[in-house]
């Protein structure tokens, strides 16, 4: 065990992850690339969770907050902060909600939070709606929603949760149905679950594709058709994009934007954090005015939206944007899922997501359809990839999924690069 890692079990939760036999400590990073302190370089395809949305050491991002830095770092939300309204107009500008109006937190986490909150508060009820296999965060009000054991340490409660299908396809009790049989049977099951629930109940929470979960969806169309539902008894409709905003998933800048047709309601609160700061702690909530402005009480931010991080997420946002990067998520994607798909393999049991926001989930051969998880397996390959100097993801229900996310700005060659170790890794795996 190295020193570093002694220091670090001797003084931190034991219950904090730290991935690899042999942990590596990561000294610097630029562009899709990071190097340990021993000098290893590695190829990043998971960017410290799908934090590093664009790259590491992005010269503008730096820039900007070497700048900011130069000036003010801290404020609170008691006083008026320009970077931060630049940035919330900003985003409330891409957002597609209307009317729209943006509160900034330092975490995906205490994005929901605030959600869950405004929620309901307007509400004026504790019962929420959520997916199944769904992860929300590590507070006490967001580990209360999440729909996944591996990440839920207790079953104490503020919320009253109902859980309903349509997170995943691959394990779905529905899977084999066609995408349109599927989306009938979740919104039966969703008309079940309302049924039984009785009451008023606030919202309904999901993200578009599950990331903790292991880039786990339901077919496109389904969200959309849970909103047509929810809006029969006026219960909100809060899409977490923490993990799926930003356009990394290529086909849409929002993954909401993939379940809804002209006619259907968008979502009545839009969570975001992760890509945005490009690393700095940078998260939030976009609501219309109607639903921002309802809370009765004062309240601050004392972190949040802070100088020092407005001012480098404004750089990186106008950066994504400048730069068409939902344009090359969407052009680097198909590659990746090609090449994994065209291996074959007998320990791919499926291959899901989109744009570069990929999922690998792993089985054990030989077991059928969907095929034993084999978490093991997984293990395998996430060491295989860092021998061969590739940095991926591992996550889902049963800690079998690779998650593959690398930064948007990812060239031809770099895919190809990490395709090639991927699949090596891959193929070194299979008994």
């Amino acid at each position: 065990m190295s020193e570093l890692l002694k220091r670090t079990r001797a003084v931190l939760p034991s219950w904090l992850a730290i991935y690899y036999a042999e942990p590596i400590e990561l000294d610097r990073g630029d562009g899709r690339h990071v190097w340990d302190t021993d000098g290893n370089r590695y190829l990043d395809f998971f960017g410290g969770i799908l934090t590093t949305m664009t790259a590491h050491a992005l010269p503008e991002v730096t820039a900007a907050v070497a700048d900011q830095a130069g000036k003010i770092i801290h404020s609170s939300t008691l006083y008026l902060n320009r970077p931060m309204v630049e940035l919330a107009e900003q985003i409330a500008t891409v957002s597609d909600i209307p009317d729209a109006k943006v509160f900034l937190t330092p975490s995906g986490t205490e994005a929901n939070d605030a959600a869950l909150l405004l929620a309901s508060s307007l509400r004026r009820s504790n019962q929420i709606l959520a997916l199944r296999n769904s992860y929300h965060g590590r507070s006490f009000s967001t580990i209360a929603i999440t729909g996944n054991r591996s990440w839920s340490a207790t079953s104490l409660s503020p919320f009253q949760t109902y859980y309903v299908h349509g997170g995943q396809q691959y394990r779905s009790p529905f899977a084999g149905l066609s995408d349109g049989e599927y989306i009938a049977a979740c919104v039966a099951d969703l008309r079940d679950v309302l049924d039984q629930a009785g009451g008023d109940v606030a919202a309904f929470i999901a993200e578009p594709i599950q990331g903790v979960g292991g880039f786990t969806s339901g077919p496109d169309g389904l969200l959309g058709a849970f909103a047509e539902v929810l809006r029969e008894q006026g219960i909100l409709w809060i899409s977490d994009e923490v993990q799926t905003g930003w356009g990394r998933t290529g086909e849409h800048f929002w993954g909401w934007q993939a379940h809804v047709a002209p006619t259907h309601p968008t979502p009545d609160l839009v969570t975001f954090a992760k890509g945005i700061g490009n690393g700095l702690s940078m998260g939030g909530v976009i609501a219309p005015a109607a639903i921002m402005d309802s809370l009765g009480a004062n309240h601050i931010s004392t972190f949040g939206g802070s100088p020092l991080t407005s001012a480098g997420a404004l750089a990186n946002l106008r950066y994504l944007l400048d730069h068409k990067l939902q344009d090359n998520a969407a052009a680097q994607g198909p590659a990746l899922f090609d090449g994994l798909r065209a291996l074959g393999s007998p320990i791919v049991g499926d291959v899901r997501g989109k744009g570069l926001m990929i999922g690998l989930e792993l089985v054990r051969p030989g077991t059928g359809t969907p095929g034993d998880p084999a978490p093991e397996i997984a293990t395998a390959v996430l060491e295989g990839c860092k021998r061969r100097g590739l940095l991926v993801g591992k996550g889902g229900l049963h800690g079998n999924v690779l998650r593959v996310a690398p930064p948007l700005t990812l060239t031809s060659d770099e895919a190809a690069e990490g395709l090639a170790a991927l699949l090596s890794a891959l193929e070194e795996a299979t008994p």
